[in-house]
Formats: structure tokens, C-alpha cells, sequence
């Protein structure tokens, strides 16, 4: 029996090991642009982005003087066994037209297609200096019963410190700058958070009944120095502290925001944003203790650059 069976299993490998590769013959007709980057000498920000119904790859690129698009040497992978025209690693113009280059992919078949290729300058919009302008939360317990409000943390002074509290930070000035790109196209420099005229920084201590440390909510960006990440896959930007301790926020543009319930907020220049994670207090519901200790829900540092 036993030889039986093993006769019985021979054959049947013989028999799938002699079957003919369903794909043998059939050739390719693919002729895309798989990836691209733009391979030493300039930074890109992010992957490319492909857009295969338009035949176009556009790449940003982080803008710097030392920037030269007449000698690019991209890495390109075109679709399985196609043939790229130039060929990946070659030395490319994109100095003219728009910082624009044409490829062409040529199928297994032969059949060619031809990709337009943009390298998109990109400038980081956080590197500078930048003067904050206000501390904003919007905060309280069941906003559509009347219990959420939009605040300056300062229109509050009896709430805060006198000498140390949030308009202490209303001085202060933020100098962010490059320092280098990751692998995956994420920018990242230095923050310098200075004191200012008054030397201080804000010490975000609610000393109303009950007294309560609320650092944790407000010290959003670093005293001194720091690092910055920007993230561009959700566009978000992370702060980096002294002790390795991190904040995570966006960075956002003028303009007004509804926050339901009649509530708005405003941003004149630019402002980085946080979400809070304040809980419910319905015991303390209305007052401004509910609003800034229990249930913050979005903290604004409005800047302006300088």
C-alpha cells in the first residue's frame, strides 16, 4: 500500500512539474512610470506623485540655492520589462520648460508611451521667524447647550500667574530652520523658542479653586531649543523637547473655521494647531475652569512671520 502511494504522488508531481507556465508567450504590454526620485543633489519632498491617466510624475522639490535642474540623475522603475528612454541613472535637463523632462516607456510588446516628467519646487513654509501673536483654546462641556466658548488664555489674567502666566509668551519669538530631509521625504530642522523682552516663558499653572497644572495642554512648543518634523503624508508637524518628549499639531494658514454652535475662530496670519483630549465636566459645566482644564478641545498658537 505504502508503495502504492508513493508511485501514485510520483506521477502526480511529474505530471504539474511538466505543465506549461499559463504566462509563457504572453508579453507586456505595460509602459508606466512605477517610482521616481530625483537621486542626489536636490531634496525631494515626499514620494512622486503618479498620475497614470495623465501620464504625468511630478516631484516636488525642496527649494535651495544650491538647486541645479540642468544635471539631474533620476532613479526611475518602469512597468516589467519595459524599456525607459532615458534610462534610469542618466544625466537629464529639467532647466527648461517649466522644470519639465519627457520620458518614453516602451512595452514588451513595443508599444511606447510617453510621460511628462515635473520637477516642482516646494518651498517649506515653516522656516523663518515667527512672533506669536496669541494663545487661543476652544473649550467647555456640551457646546450646544452654551457651554463651549472661543478664549485668549490672556482675556483670562485672574486665571493664570501674574508675572509667569500665558502673556508672558506674547513676546516670544520662533526661529525655525532646515536642517535635512528623512528617507521618506519628511523635512526636519531646529526651533529656537525665545523669551523675548521680559526673558520669560509662560508657566501655564491655573491657580483658581482648584489649582492645576495644565503644562501638559498648553506647552505645546519647546522652551529654548528644539527640533521640528514635518510630516507631509498628513501634513502634520511634531515638536520635539529637550527631555525626548513630543507635541503634534498642523500648521495652518489665514482664514476662518466653524466649530459649530455659533463658534468660529479666525486666523490672520498663520497659526499651529493641537487638539486637546479635555473630558466632560458637567458638574463644572459654564465656568472657566470646565473651559481650560477639563474640556479643552483645540489649542491655537497664532504667529506671524516675520
Amino acid at each position: 500500500m505504502k508503495k502504492l502511494t508513493y508511485i501514485i504522488l510520483l506521477a502526480v508531481f511529474f505530471a504539474t512539474s511538466c505543465q506549461k507556465d499559463p504566462m509563457d508567450g504572453i508579453k507586456s504590454h505595460e509602459r508606466a512610470i512605477e517610482s521616481f526620485s530625483v537621486g542626489a543633489g536636490l531634496v525631494q519632498i515626499g514620494p512622486a506623485v503618479i498620475d497614470r491617466d495623465a501620464s504625468t510624475v511630478t516631484v516636488r522639490v525642496l527649494v535651495q540655492p544650491t538647486n541645479d535642474f540642468s544635471k539631474v540623475k533620476p532613479t526611475v522603475i518602469s512597468s516589467y520589462k519595459s524599456n525607459l528612454q532615458p534610462s534610469s541613472g542618466a544625466q537629464v535637463d529639467f532647466s527648461g520648460s517649466g522644470n519639465t523632462a519627457t520620458y518614453t516607456v516602451t512595452s514588451e510588446t513595443g508599444e511606447k508611451k510617453e510621460w511628462k516628467v515635473i520637477l516642482q519646487p516646494f518651498s517649506e513654509a515653516l522656516l523663518g521667524i515667527f512672533k506669536i501673536n496669541g494663545l487661543v483654546v476652544y473649550g467647555g462641556t456640551g457646546p450646544e447647550y452654551g457651554g463651549g466658548a472661543v478664549l485668549k488664555l490672556d482675556d483670562k489674567p485672574w486665571d493664570w500667574p501674574a508675572t509667569d502666566g500665558p502673556s508672558a509668551e506674547l513676546d516670544n519669538s520662533l526661529t525655525l530652520t532646515y536642517t535635512g530631509v528623512t528617507a521618506d521625504g519628511n523635512t526636519y530642522g531646529k526651533i529656537v523658542n525665545d523669551a523675548g523682552a521680559d526673558g520669560k516663558y509662560a508657566n501655564f499653572q491655573y491657580i483658581q479653586n482648584p489649582v492645576t497644572d495644565v503644562n501638559s495642554f498648553y506647552r505645546k512648543i519647546p522652551k529654548g531649543e528644539g527640533t521640528w518634523l514635518h510630516n507631509y503624508s498628513d501634513n502634520t508637524i511634531t515638536f520635539t523637547f529637550a527631555d525626548g518628549s513630543t507635541s503634534t499639531g498642523t500648521f495652518e494658514s489665514a482664514g476662518t473655521t466653524s466649530l459649530g454652535n455659533g463658534l468660529s475662530k479666525t486666523i490672520t496670519d498663520n497659526a499651529f494647531k493641537f487638539t486637546l483630549n479635555g473630558v466632560d465636566d458637567w458638574n463644572n459645566i459654564y465656568s472657566d475652569y470646565d473651559k481650560f482644564v477639563k474640556r479643552p478641545r483645540v489649542f491655537w498658537i497664532d504667529v506671524k512671520k516675520q
